[in-house]
């Protein structure tokens, strides 16, 4: 088996990826297969959680259903930036205080309807 070549994931990584995906699986949203598949790969990361390319599946089957939605490479890419600034800013939990394999959510306390 051969190394991969080192990548960066920028727009011209995710507009190579665009043109797989719909040449390899067709156009649409498809939103219920991206999701069931995603369903199927999350079972085989809880299987085989240190395994890499498992979780690299998570990610390429998440890029796939973004670019699905219509938005252009670089909204998808200032999506997942926005968001990472956004969870920064939140204000969370200690870890320490988490219940073990339950989610650790940020403090909903200052949103609206809560």
């Amino acid at each position: 088996m051969t190394t991969p070549r080192p990548i960066s994931i920028d727009a011209a990584y995710l507009a190579h990826q665009r043109e797989w995906s719909l040449s390899t699986f067709g156009p649409g949203p498809r939103t219920d297969g991206v999701l069931d598949h995603l369903t199927k790969e999350l079972d085989e990361v809880r299987a085989a959680p240190d395994d890499l390319s498992e979780w690299a599946d998570l990610i390429i089957l998440a890029f796939d259903g973004a670019q699905r939605t219509g938005a252009d490479v670089q909204a998808i890419l200032d999506a997942v930036a926005a968001k990472q600034a956004l969870n920064e800013r939140r204000t969370w939990p200690d870890w320490r205080t988490a219940e073990p394999g339950r989610a650790i959510e940020h403090d909903r306390s200052d949103e609206p309807g809560r």
